[in-house]
């Protein structure tokens, strides 16, 4: 068992564009999140659409992990990452429905960092010190909205 938290929240209009913190998000199955570029088909990876593509959570303790480890910070919102988490075991979740705040997530896969990340966080060797653990891909199973500040809690 688990109780976390929701520390930050992150969008971005287009692929490679700036990530923007909000205090809210409207999340709707089978799209994402409103005003993303996922949600609106506007990302990089938009031609391989698909449940793994509609929200994308990281823990904090991994970030921490990196600097610790490698001695530079990543910036929470240059992680690419759609919702930062405190508290949260997320390679425990591939498989597994979730509840942030009062949406319902089922965890879908690893989200392994990739050489877009590389890039856009200006840490070439980023995607070492983030292998296994850059995320969670999650897919949206209700229609809600997700705030700063949410539990996040086993379904």
């Amino acid at each position: 068992m688990f109780q976390g938290k929701v520390l930050a929240i992150y969008t971005a209009p287009a692929k490679r564009e700036p990530m923007v913190a909000n205090e809210a998000v409207r999340v709707v199955p089978g799209k994402g999140i409103e005003g993303d570029r996922y949600f609106t088909g506007n990302a990089t990876y938009s031609d391989r659409p698909g449940p793994h593509r509609e929200i994308t959570l990281i823990e904090i303790e991994s970030i921490d992990a990196v600097e610790r480890e490698n001695g530079y910070r990543l910036d929470p919102q240059n992680s690419r990452r759609n919702v930062l988490v405190s508290g949260v075991p997320l390679n425990h979740l591939v498989e597994r429905e979730f509840m942030v705040g009062d949406v319902r997530l089922r965890g879908i896969l690893l989200c392994e960092p990739c050489a877009t990340l590389a890039e856009t966080s200006g840490h070439t060797h980023i995607i070492n010190h983030l292998m296994h653990r850059g995320g969670l891909r999650a897919e949206i199973l209700t229609e809600g909205t997700i705030d700063v500040g949410a539990e996040v809690v086993p379904a």
